[in-house]
């Protein structure tokens, strides 16, 4: 909604001649937001100190907010500004603190598989030397439904190398990046668990 100017009405001047002439001027700003079905109107008024009200009517016509400030004239700009910062922060509090699940990646938090984690490797090995590693990554996140960051950790873990397209993960690469025994991304028995390879 448009604001309403700032008005200003003054008062009438003494009746009396011989008394010393006192002028008065009220300055009024009027102002009303739409909010959802929620209508919020502000009416602030300087005379000479400071008088804010403030009452909110839904869609039915119930008072749902409503108040008043009375302050120093010299006082409103700062505690306007101090206003604005604990609503602002209120507000920050009550937004919720996770995306929307549609944000989200269909397949996001849900187990790798033995046959996903064949593919994956399969894509990343498939693929040219001179790929675009952002887009590759980008390409098979969106194929599998999962995060670009999910699939760039996890193809440490199937035996790939996340920086270049085509290349397995070498020995030393998997001693870099804290991964053991890999071998065609299959994982064998760690070197401390005194076992038998795994398949």
């Amino acid at each position: 909604m448009p604001s309403l100017p700032l008005t200003t009405r003054g008062f009438p001047k003494l009746s009396d001649p011989s008394a010393s002439v006192i002028t008065m001027t009220t300055t009024t700003y009027e102002n009303a937001v739409r909010i959802g079905s929620t209508t919020y109107q502000v009416v602030a008024t300087a005379d000479p100190h400071l008088s804010v009200d403030l009452a909110g009517v839904d869609g039915s016509g119930a008072l749902v907010a409503e108040g008043t400030l009375r302050l120093p004239a010299d006082a409103g700009a700062k505690i306007g500004k101090l206003l604005a910062q604990v609503l602002e922060a209120l507000g920050r509090l009550s937004a919720p603190s996770t995306p929307p699940a549609r944000d989200r990646p269909a397949n996001a938090n849900q187990p790798w598989t033995p046959d996903l984690d064949e593919d994956l490797r399969a894509d990343w090995l498939a693929a040219a030397g001179d790929t675009p590693t952002t887009d590759l990554i980008r390409s098979i996140a969106k194929r599998l439904e999962r995060s670009p960051t999910s699939i760039r950790s996890r193809l440490v873990r199937v035996g790939c190398d996340p920086d270049v397209p085509g290349r397995a993960l070498s020995e030393e690469g998997a001693a870099v990046l804290g991964v053991q025994g890999r071998d065609q991304g299959r994982v064998r028995g760690k070197p401390d668990s005194g076992g038998e390879a795994v398949e």
